[in-house]
């Protein structure tokens, strides 16, 4: 299992609590670090890396630091650059200004990388892809056929199992803009939505979050009753999202059932409790709608 990076401008001492937590409690195998959303939030936290690191390493973790989604200023650009000539830990990209920097040298690719087919998968092994997370609104039979492409070539494979969706990034900043802020003037509005600024519909139901210059969904994506089909088809590594809930509880939940220590009706209960009024989700997975849950026949 593991732990994605943070997608939200949680402050400098709850992600330091967060991560303390996940070292010492957390039953995840390796965890993603990095700003991956918005640059500007990055100097807030960057100065705890280091320490994040190590405390991650002790407790077990392997650490993997993500590059940001959307690349568009010198700034950027020099941050990963920064990034990509690290040898160590290992390196995520998530956009293509990070190929660029790393010049074939050995990196995994971020779900923003648009990994869809077998063809695009051999290209970035080819660029020195050693991992692949694929986008989280392919469905379970394309995952099926990617999977066994990345897997012949000797690729680590990795789906999102749990937490909001990532649906788009956009060159502007949806979320200081419904504050009558500008993006260079956001004074970080971000940092009051935890879990994303929740958006209705006009009769008043929620739709979508956004989170910066990103759009997510509303539900929370829980694949753990097609975990066992993931693996079955090829997937190596299954991706938790942190969210403002319990994630070590989450991942205790996701790794008992793996483990057969819960039957699937006993995580669903636990994971329901865990997550609230907050929707789960699997309709991509069966290709429906994303924010459907589909009932599955699965194990006791």
């Amino acid at each position: 299992m593991t732990l994605g990076p943070i997608a939200y401008h949680w402050s400098a001492g709850t992600r330091r609590d967060f991560y303390a937590r996940i070292a010492d409690e957390s039953p995840v195998d390796e965890v993603y670090l990095g700003e991956v959303i918005c640059s500007k939030r990055a100097p807030f936290h960057e100065a705890d890396l280091p320490e994040t690191i190590a405390r991650l390493e002790r407790g077990g973790k392997t650490v993997i630091v993500s590059t940001l989604a959307e690349v568009m200023l010198k700034r950027e650009r020099k941050a990963t650059n920064d990034l990509c000539a690290m040898e160590t830990p290992e390196i995520e990209i998530n956009n293509a200004a990070g190929l660029y920097a790393r010049g074939r040298q050995a990196h995994r690719i971020g779900p923003f990388m648009n990994a869809y087919n077998e063809a695009t998968i051999a290209w970035m092994a080819g660029q020195g892809a050693t991992h692949v997370c694929l986008p989280t609104e392919l469905p379970g039979p394309a995952i099926a056929v990617a999977a066994k492409a990345a897997r012949a070539l000797g690729l680590g494979v990795e789906v999102q199992v749990f937490g909001r969706a990532s649906l788009a990034v956009s060159a502007r900043c949806y979320h200081a803009r419904a504050h009558g802020r500008t993006k260079d003037n956001c004074q970080f509005v971000c940092e009051g939505d935890a879990d994303g600024m929740p958006l209705r519909t006009t009769d008043d139901h929620a739709i979508l979050r956004v989170n910066g210059i990103q759009t997510q969904s509303e539900s929370y994506v829980d694949l753990l009753p097609e975990a066992d089909r993931l693996r079955a088809d090829g997937v190596t590594h299954l991706r938790l999202m942190p969210q403002d809930v319990d994630m070590v509880a989450v991942a205790g939940v996701f790794r008992d059932r793996l483990d057969g220590k819960l039957s699937m009706d006993e995580a669903d209960d636990c994971l329901g409790r865990l997550c609230g009024a907050v929707p789960l989700s699997n309709g991509f997975y069966h290709g429906a709608a994303g924010y459907r849950r589909i009932a599955m026949a699965s194990p006791a």
